[in-house]
């Protein structure tokens, strides 16, 4: 139920509105003064207030004032029996949502109640709906490779400086360019992206610079480009290094001139875009190669980043774990599960090629393929969960060969079901039946090679 705040020195007015309000399903709080409403507000909560202007003590104008102090989203509706326009700028600019003149009209009243609700419920999705992006985008890691990264950020971030960032497939790229663009002074402004080696080459212009309607076959009506759409925010050009020598000749000039013409078009429009590039390639090389213009380079390496791979920063793989575990079965509606130790450390021994992407495409399989709660080393893939295997092999031979038949028997064997057991989570019963092996016959050898869980 909706509670209101009934702020106003008249009981009459007080108790009409309590009827009203009440009828329509409303929670109906009161205050006759400007001071008992602030106080009331210390331990009450209202999802609407009415505030009268003319009140003995600080008058509603100084009360909505303070209210928007400590309560900046709070829906206040100001009520008057002696309105002018300028009272009612005077409040709208101090944050009122309505501004309703008594004698008050109930159809009035109830329209301007439902529509600062609808705003109110508008505002609560548009936060909510921005911290979970905040949450899909943030990076997870305190290990000293990011550690530094996040440093660099902080002090990159505020300036105005372009930047290129450099990593691998899969590292983080745009996770390190959302972060610069969500620290800057241009955070409330658009992040615009576009991935420059997903468009065709024809139309790469179009994308970044717009068209007008004609200027091709199919555009049949003008359209904004990804310059136009970034203007007084940041504009993220992924994997830069894929742009033609043409397209990037094109971006050099907007870059130096901050303005560009449309396709099929003669009006030159004026930007004020912050461009953050990234690419997985290795640039210095395509300038010798000449498949990268140097001039191009040297305008956008002011402030470099490197995003290093995940097998750089494998004390981050646990965190990540638990991170993509959370999320993906929040978002699958699946009860949480867990990674079983020698699963995680058979993730951890991994080395990422796909890096972070990858891990985080393995979890959500896992969480959506694994009937238990718990995730064990049987539910990996072959070619994570045999790499402690191998591990395990090349050790025999690096630490020495036995010098007996029976003693190397003796070593593969109890090296054969430490693995077995590590992969059933330690469960002996599964362990027995999947070897083919006596359950009590797998206790007594247990026993006698003491193999404990490490």
């Amino acid at each position: 139920m909706k509670s209101i705040l009934i702020v106003d020195d008249e009981i009459s007015i007080r108790q009409s509105l309590e009827g009203i309000l009440e009828d329509e399903g409303f929670e109906t709080l009161f205050a006759a003064t400007g001071e008992e409403c602030l106080t009331l507000l210390l331990s009450e909560d209202p999802d609407l207030i009415l505030l009268d202007i003319w009140m003995p003590g600080i008058d509603g104008l100084e009360t909505l004032k303070k209210i928007k102090q400590t309560r900046p989203q709070q829906l206040v509706v100001m009520m008057s029996g002696h309105g002018s326009i300028e009272t009612a700028v005077k409040a709208t600019r101090l944050g009122a949502f309505d501004f309703i003149e008594k004698p008050l009209s109930l159809e009035k009243v109830l329209l301007s109640i439902q529509n600062a609700i609808k705003i109110g419920q508008l505002v609560a999705e548009n936060k909510a709906l921005k911290d979970k992006i905040g949450q899909d985008y943030q990076m997870i890691g305190n290990s000293v490779a990011i550690d530094q990264l996040k440093q660099q950020i902080k002090m990159a971030a505020p300036s105005s400086g372009w930047v290129l960032i450099n990593g691998e497939n899969g590292t983080g790229k745009e996770l390190v360019a959302r972060a610069i663009h969500q620290q800057s002074t241009r955070s409330k402004k658009p992040f615009v992206e576009i991935n420059c080696a997903a468009i065709p080459e024809e139309l790469i212009e179009s994308e970044l610079f717009g068209h007008e309607k004609g200027a091709f076959t199919g555009a049949t009506s003008a359209r904004r480009g990804k310059f136009d759409q970034a203007n007084g925010g940041t504009l993220f050009l992924d994997e830069i290094g894929d742009m033609s020598l043409k397209t990037q000749a094109k971006i050099l000039r907007i870059l130096q001139e901050h303005k560009f013409d449309r396709v099929g078009g003669n009006r030159t429009i004026e930007v004020d875009v912050r461009v953050i590039a990234a690419t997985n390639k290795n640039l210095q090389e395509e300038m010798s190669s000449g498949k990268f213009r140097e001039d191009l380079f040297f305008r956008l390496n002011v402030l470099p980043f490197h995003v290093p791979p995940l097998q750089k920063r494998k004390d981050d793989i646990p965190r990540l774990c638990k991170h993509f575990l959370h999320y993906f079965c929040c978002k699958e509606s699946r009860e949480i599960k867990n990674i079983s130790e020698s699963a995680l450390n058979s993730l951890i021994d991994y080395n990422w090629p796909g890096n972070v992407r990858e891990l985080k495409n393995l979890i959500e399989r896992l969480v959506i393929m694994t009937p238990g709660k718990e995730i064990n080393l049987s539910d990996l893939p072959l070619v994570i969960s045999q790499k402690n295997r191998e591990n395990d092999s090349q050790c025999l031979i690096t630490s020495g060969l036995p010098n007996s038949y029976r003693e190397a028997k003796e070593v593969f064997e109890k090296q054969f079901l430490l693995n077995k057991l590590q992969e059933n989570d330690w469960n002996v019963s599964r362990t027995a039946e999947e070897i083919g092996l006596e359950r009590s016959n797998l206790h007594r050898k247990i026993k006698t090679y003491q193999i404990e869980p490490s």
